[in-house]
Protein backbone atom coordinates (compact mmCIF):
# COMPACT_ATOMS: atom_id res chain seq x y z
CA UNK A 1 0.00 0.00 0.00
CA UNK A 2 1.44 3.37 -0.99
CA UNK A 3 1.54 6.29 1.46
CA UNK A 4 -1.19 8.01 -0.59
CA UNK A 5 -3.39 4.92 -0.31
CA UNK A 6 -2.87 4.88 3.46
CA UNK A 7 -3.80 8.55 3.69
CA UNK A 8 -6.95 7.99 1.63
CA UNK A 9 -8.16 5.70 4.44
CA UNK A 10 -8.79 8.77 6.64
CA UNK A 11 -12.43 8.63 5.60
CA UNK A 12 -12.66 5.23 7.35
CA UNK A 13 -10.42 6.02 10.32
CA UNK A 14 -11.82 9.36 11.51
CA UNK A 15 -15.46 8.32 12.16
CA UNK A 16 -14.19 5.72 14.66
CA UNK A 17 -12.44 8.42 16.72
CA UNK A 18 -15.36 10.24 18.33
CA UNK A 19 -13.05 12.09 20.74
CA UNK A 20 -11.10 13.61 17.85
CA UNK A 21 -14.32 14.65 16.12
CA UNK A 22 -15.53 16.25 19.37
CA UNK A 23 -12.27 18.19 19.74
CA UNK A 24 -12.67 19.58 16.22
CA UNK A 25 -16.34 20.50 16.64
CA UNK A 26 -15.69 24.24 16.09
CA UNK A 27 -13.49 23.72 13.03
CA UNK A 28 -14.62 24.53 9.50
CA UNK A 29 -11.80 24.60 6.96
CA UNK A 30 -10.75 23.44 3.51
CA UNK A 31 -7.10 22.47 3.28
CA UNK A 32 -4.69 20.58 1.08
CA UNK A 33 -2.37 17.79 2.17
CA UNK A 34 0.16 16.43 -0.30
CA UNK A 35 1.39 12.90 0.21
CA UNK A 36 4.44 12.77 -1.99
CA UNK A 37 3.34 14.07 -5.38
CA UNK A 38 -0.34 13.31 -4.81
CA UNK A 39 -2.57 16.13 -3.52
CA UNK A 40 -5.57 15.55 -1.27
CA UNK A 41 -8.21 18.20 -0.61
CA UNK A 42 -9.87 17.93 2.79
CA UNK A 43 -13.10 19.63 3.81
CA UNK A 44 -13.54 19.53 7.56
CA UNK A 45 -16.77 20.64 9.20
CA UNK A 46 -17.50 20.27 12.93
CA UNK A 47 -14.54 17.92 13.29
CA UNK A 48 -15.78 15.51 10.63
CA UNK A 49 -14.20 14.94 7.26
CA UNK A 50 -17.02 15.91 4.91
CA UNK A 51 -14.94 15.45 1.76
CA UNK A 52 -11.58 14.02 0.83
CA UNK A 53 -10.80 14.54 -2.85
CA UNK A 54 -7.75 12.77 -4.21
CA UNK A 55 -5.83 14.22 -7.14
CA UNK A 56 -5.27 17.60 -8.73
CA UNK A 57 -8.17 20.04 -8.92
CA UNK A 58 -7.83 23.21 -10.95
CA UNK A 59 -8.54 26.48 -9.16
CA UNK A 60 -9.35 24.74 -5.86
CA UNK A 61 -9.29 27.21 -2.99
CA UNK A 62 -7.83 26.11 0.35
CA UNK A 63 -6.89 27.93 3.54
CA UNK A 64 -3.50 26.23 3.85
CA UNK A 65 -1.39 23.41 2.44
CA UNK A 66 0.84 20.88 4.14
CA UNK A 67 3.16 18.98 1.82
CA UNK A 68 5.48 16.12 2.74
CA UNK A 69 7.47 13.47 0.90
CA UNK A 70 6.47 9.81 0.80
CA UNK A 71 9.47 9.08 3.04
CA UNK A 72 8.28 11.64 5.59
CA UNK A 73 4.76 10.18 5.76
CA UNK A 74 6.03 6.60 5.93
CA UNK A 75 8.27 7.46 8.89
CA UNK A 76 5.63 9.68 10.54
CA UNK A 77 3.09 6.84 10.43
CA UNK A 78 5.32 4.29 12.17
CA UNK A 79 3.73 3.10 15.43
CA UNK A 80 6.52 4.86 17.32
CA UNK A 81 8.27 7.31 14.98
CA UNK A 82 11.94 8.06 15.46
CA UNK A 83 13.02 11.52 16.63
CA UNK A 84 12.75 14.01 13.79
CA UNK A 85 9.96 12.02 12.13
CA UNK A 86 7.48 12.19 15.01
CA UNK A 87 5.85 15.60 14.52
CA UNK A 88 4.54 17.79 11.69
CA UNK A 89 6.93 20.60 12.63
CA UNK A 90 9.85 18.19 12.98
CA UNK A 91 9.22 17.11 9.38
CA UNK A 92 9.37 20.73 8.22
CA UNK A 93 12.53 21.35 10.25
CA UNK A 94 14.30 18.44 8.58
CA UNK A 95 13.17 19.70 5.13
CA UNK A 96 10.90 16.74 4.37
CA UNK A 97 7.72 18.85 4.55
CA UNK A 98 6.48 22.39 4.03
CA UNK A 99 3.40 24.41 4.88
CA UNK A 100 1.99 27.57 3.38
CA UNK A 101 -1.14 29.68 3.21
CA UNK A 102 -3.21 30.99 6.10
CA UNK A 103 -1.81 28.86 8.92
CA UNK A 104 -4.21 30.29 11.49
CA UNK A 105 -6.74 27.39 11.29
CA UNK A 106 -3.87 24.91 11.52
CA UNK A 107 -2.27 26.58 14.52
CA UNK A 108 -5.57 27.23 16.33
CA UNK A 109 -6.42 23.53 15.98
CA UNK A 110 -2.90 22.14 16.02
CA UNK A 111 -3.51 19.09 18.20
CA UNK A 112 -6.55 18.18 16.10
CA UNK A 113 -4.48 18.26 12.90
CA UNK A 114 -1.59 16.38 14.49
CA UNK A 115 -3.96 13.64 15.61
CA UNK A 116 -5.91 13.63 12.33
CA UNK A 117 -2.80 13.28 10.20
CA UNK A 118 -1.45 10.58 12.53
CA UNK A 119 -4.54 8.36 12.18
CA UNK A 120 -2.85 6.06 9.60
CA UNK A 121 -0.46 5.00 12.40
CA UNK A 122 -3.30 2.85 13.72
CA UNK A 123 -3.28 0.56 10.71
CA UNK A 124 -0.62 -2.04 10.08
CA UNK A 125 1.28 -1.59 6.85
Amino acid sequence: MTPADRFARLTDLLPADTDLIRRGRWLAVDCRVDVGSEPFFLSIREGALTALDRGARLMRSTAFSYRATDEAWTNYWKPIPEPGWHDLFALTKRGAASMDGDLRPLLQNLQYFKDLLALPRREAV
